[in-house]
């Protein structure tokens, strides 16, 4: 069982930079995948990046150049680095992880390839 706790949230300006923590605890996180999902008010929850197991890296267009998805596994810690953050990226946060392995993207687009999920942390982006 992998335990994740997200920490970094906050409101900021738009334009501002932010980083995202997630801390692992119960396992080794060496080989596992993790990324972040954000959820928008009324809106689905999407994938904004992940470190995949079989499939590289991979962020939405929508952050890519501007987000950047890390893990440090001595750490035990996975991060998310937003930078030039807009107001409609107001949403929680969550990180995920995962130990499945997947050689296509498509597959790491979605929820159920994730066993572990933080409780996600809330990110306010004001014009």
């Amino acid at each position: 069982q992998v335990e994740l706790a997200e920490s970094g949230g906050g409101s900021v300006q738009a334009g501002d930079s932010l980083r995202l923590s997630c801390a692992a605890s119960g396992r080794d996180i060496t080989n596992y995948a993790m990324g972040w999902f954000r959820q928008a008010p009324g809106k689905e929850r999407e994938l904004v990046g992940v470190i995949s197991n079989g499939a590289g890296t991979y962020y939405i267009d929508a952050v890519k150049g501007r987000f950047t998805v890390s893990k440090n596994n001595a750490e035990s810690t996975g991060y998310l680095q937003m930078n030039n953050v807009k107001p409609e990226e107001t949403a929680v946060y969550y990180c995920v992880a995962s130990a499945r392995y997947y050689s296509r993207i498509i597959d790491w687009t979605r929820a159920r390839a994730y066993d572990y999920w933080g409780q996600g942390t809330q990110v306010t982006v004001s014009s």
